[in-house]
């Protein structure tokens, strides 16, 4: 069994217990392995222990995995803040994008989306602890950009992700997740249900699910230390 394997296996074992603790159902909570810095061939190890969904933040590197993982059955997640010159390739080679916080960037995703693909998958960004460090949009602007979805047909509103200001509090943990699930509550409709909170990682994934979280994005638990990032990826700050 190979490390990956090892901590893909604890991973899961903490989503099941947390879901216990919190009586919540296992199923519901998915779990997005992030791989950014990771080579194709750690994905590779993670997709033979049954992973599907891989978070990537760096655009050029991660098209460059997307392209030697062709016909892999991975899906694509996009989660780094989005520059608007680099939509296109964005729209053209994901399945999700988590990041979105700006009309101007939905418009062109929707824009620039391929025809014969799916409608995206995306999430809005939500920044509940008001880092002006981090992307996301202020709770009292999310529901402006929920109101557009009906003039975007090639995007399909999901829900809502957090990246809340890191603590080793649970309860300050559990407030930020709390936040989002109730402004989902608010915001959500019947022909928009925001089903998907995409929130809590390695260090706080229990207090996330504790939360509602239906995504958890998981990277350091599973592929160990974050590696060097590539020194020819620009395309983030």
């Amino acid at each position: 069994m190979s490390d990956i394997t090892q901590r893909l296996d604890q991973v899961r074992e903490r989503i099941r217990a947390a879901a216990a603790q919190f009586n919540r159902d296992p199923a519901a909570i998915g779990l997005l392995a992030v791989s950014k810095t990771r080579p194709a061939g750690d994905i590779r190890q993670a997709l033979e222990a049954g992973q599907r969904r891989f978070g990537e933040n760096y655009l050029q590197e991660a098209l460059t995995k997307i392209g030697q993982l062709h016909g892999s059955g991975a899906e694509w997640h996009f989660i780094g803040r989005i520059q608007g010159n680099k939509t296109r390739p964005i729209a053209e080679h994901f399945d999700w994008v988590h990041s979105i916080d700006r009309e101007k960037h939905a418009r062109r995703l929707n824009d620039q989306r391929p025809g014969g693909l799916p409608p995206l998958n995306i999430c809005l960004q939500v920044r509940i602890d008001q880092e002006e460090s981090k992307g996301g949009l202020d709770p009292d602007q999310a529901a402006a950009l929920i109101a557009l979805m009906p003039e975007l047909p090639r995007l399909r509103l999901r829900g809502l992700m957090t990246l809340p200001a890191p603590s080793d509090d649970p309860r300050i943990q559990r407030r930020a997740f709390r936040a989002l699930r109730e402004l989902r509550d608010r915001l959500a409709s019947t022909t928009l249900p925001l089903t998907t909170l995409s929130m809590g990682m390695s260090e706080d994934l229990e207090s996330a699910i504790a939360e509602g979280s239906t995504l958890v994005r998981v990277g350091t638990a599973i592929f160990g230390p974050r590696q060097a990032r590539p020194a020819n990826d620009t395309t983030q700050p």
